[in-house]
């Protein structure tokens, strides 16, 4: 058994079917000992995939992984509908199957892309008056759901015999692949359901990921937290880079905004940006205002600052 303590980075967890995205998160920890972790966005318990774990002062960055783009691979049963529209829900209705064509994919999965209002599921994680959804659902109970506007980047549609679809979507945050399922099987003139869903990508995170045996069967933490774990930067590599000296950076700490100069299209756009010392150390997030000042939005702990100084 490992005493807790600290781990800071983010590991690619490749999370198995069967288990919801905190029983992984819990499990992961556990095994690296570590006393604090949180994770970028959950994957229902049958999903499988792309499960970035932010440990230690990286959980503090988790949000920019909430709001990044997924990618996924899913494969869909036509002709049933179920109560979660996927294979864990119980069957609410069996439809005929039409012929499906290679054109009519083709025409289908143009249709789909780009932007688009999607109705969340009962089944899902989405609260009224405090009260996740998939609660309120599981009662027997439906509400009405607000439509959000999500964006179909890229997809893929391929027959696989007469009665399942596979499709590889890369979409929005906030986009449900089990309703976008649902939504391509109504266009086809028919109902679906997920008998498959692996995320593939998360932001600009794709892999190598780790599965909780890899991890369990790893003798030596340290090896790990060397080579498997991310930097605690790793999910805000998008975000431009600003270098500091150390007066502004200290600054920063007290809470105070710093005139910065020289980089005037960071400030024209009111910039987000990574911040980092003269030493190249990752220490959080800022903001550039208009008037070329600078203020922290997101900084990691002064105690964890001073022990990769």
């Amino acid at each position: 058994m490992h005493t807790k303590k600290p781990v800071h980075g983010i590991l690619l967890l490749d999370k198995p079917i069967g288990l919801s995205s905190n029983q992984a998160l819990q499990k992961a920890k556990r095994v690296l000992g570590a006393q604090k972790a949180g994770h970028t966005g959950s994957l229902d318990p049958m999903a499988t995939g792309l499960l970035p774990i932010c440990f230690g002062e990286a959980s503090k960055f988790a949000q920019y992984g909430l709001s990044a783009d997924k990618a996924y691979h899913a494969v869909m049963k036509l002709g049933v509908s179920t109560t979660t529209a996927d294979a864990m829900g119980e069957v609410l209705a069996e439809y005929p199957v039409p012929e499906i064509t290679s054109e009519l994919l083709s025409d289908i999965q143009l249709s789909f892309k780009g932007e688009q209002m999607q109705t969340p599921p009962m089944y899902s994680a989405l609260k009224q008056n405090g009260v996740p959804l998939y609660r309120l659902a599981r009662q027997g109970v439906t509400v009405e759901r607000e439509e959000r506007n999500i964006y179909i980047y890229d997809l893929h549609l391929k027959q696989m015999g007469y009665d399942h679809i596979s499709f590889h979507v890369a979409c929005s945050k906030g986009t449900y692949v089990r309703t976008l399922a649902e939504d391509i099987a109504k266009a086809l003139g028919t109902a679906a359901h997920l008998v498959e869903l692996r995320r593939t990508r998360v932001g600009h995170l794709e892999g190598p990921m780790v599965t909780l045996e890899a991890l369990a069967n790893s003798y030596h933490m340290e090896e790990v937290q060397a080579n498997v774990l991310l930097p605690v930067d790793a999910l805000i590599t998008h975000l431009p880079k600003l270098v500091v000296d150390k007066a502004t950076c200290q600054a920063l700490f007290q809470g105070k905004m710093v005139f910065h100069e020289g980089d005037e299209a960071l400030a024209s756009a009111n910039a987000v940006v990574r911040l980092y010392t003269e030493n190249d150390q990752f220490f959080g997030v800022g903001r550039m205002d208009a008037t070329n000042y600078l203020q922290s939005e997101r900084l990691v702990s002064a105690e964890y600052l001073n022990e990769i100084l």
